[in-house]
């Protein structure tokens, strides 16, 4: 009988386990979509970008020289890109001049700890030559939806690759109103899954080198994105 019974609690042992196994292969998918966010991906954020040209070979000594830039960002903060999609903040209540001061708008107010401090360095960061109407496009793979998006661009006359970058240094050239969870275009690419949303925005005289900064209002929380997209105004 004792042996029987030992067989017993040793087979009930076996399906709790394999029980739990099977919970944790159900739940291991939710958890990794909970955790997808999403950036500004054309033109690219400053992680993003990073992370694009460089996820690779960000080893290589080359991107001193070629992007010194991203070379700095990797060096600072390397989870900077590798975390490119959770670039926010929380709880802010639409009061995103109180919550990210002048000098950290492209870091969102140093959030996550100051994961993302080398964002707000001033420098020569590669940027993408735009028309003067143009489109931003903001990756969604978590498909959160937004309560809107606001697209500004720095004054004409303001220098990147010299000056800080404050809230008086930007001009809002397109708000929208609210996205459904899922709302967009649906990726392709496999590595980001989710949805893409395009903005269309213009900025009208401007030419030259500028920053194009979105702000993106998630729906599911109170839960905004602060996205910093190097530019070149060609006309």
């Amino acid at each position: 009988m004792r042996a029987l019974c030992h067989a017993h609690g040793g087979f009930l042992t076996r399906v709790l386990i394999a029980l739990s196994a099977a919970v944790l292969l159900i739940t291991m998918p939710f958890a990794g979509e909970s955790s997808a966010h999403g950036s500004a991906i054309d033109p690219a954020s400053r992680n993003y970008g990073c992370l694009e040209r460089w996820g690779d070979d960000h080893q290589n000594p080359a991107m001193e020289q070629e992007d010194p830039m991203c070379w700095q960002a990797w060096q600072a903060d390397p989870n900077a890109m590798w975390n490119w999609n959770g670039l926010y903040r929380e709880n802010v209540g639409g009061n995103h001049r109180a919550a990210v001061p002048d000098g950290q708008l492209c870091s969102a107010g140093l959030t996550q700890n100051g994961r993302y401090a080398a964002m707000d360095t001033v420098g020569d960061w590669v940027a993408k030559d735009i028309a003067n109407d143009f489109t931003v496009k903001v990756h969604d793979a978590a498909q959160h939806g937004a309560d809107y998006f606001l697209v500004y661009v720095t004054k004409q006359g303001f220098d990147p690759t010299t000056e800080e970058l404050g809230w008086d240094d930007l001009e809002l050239v397109r708000e929208t109103g609210a996205y459904a969870p899922g709302e967009g275009t649906p990726e392709d690419d496999p590595e980001l899954g989710g949805v893409t949303v395009s903005i269309d925005a213009s900025a009208e005289g401007r030419t030259g080198r500028h920053i194009v900064y979105t702000i993106w209002q998630a729906a599911h929380l109170d839960q905004p994105y602060y996205l910093c997209s190097d530019v070149n105004f060609t006309g």
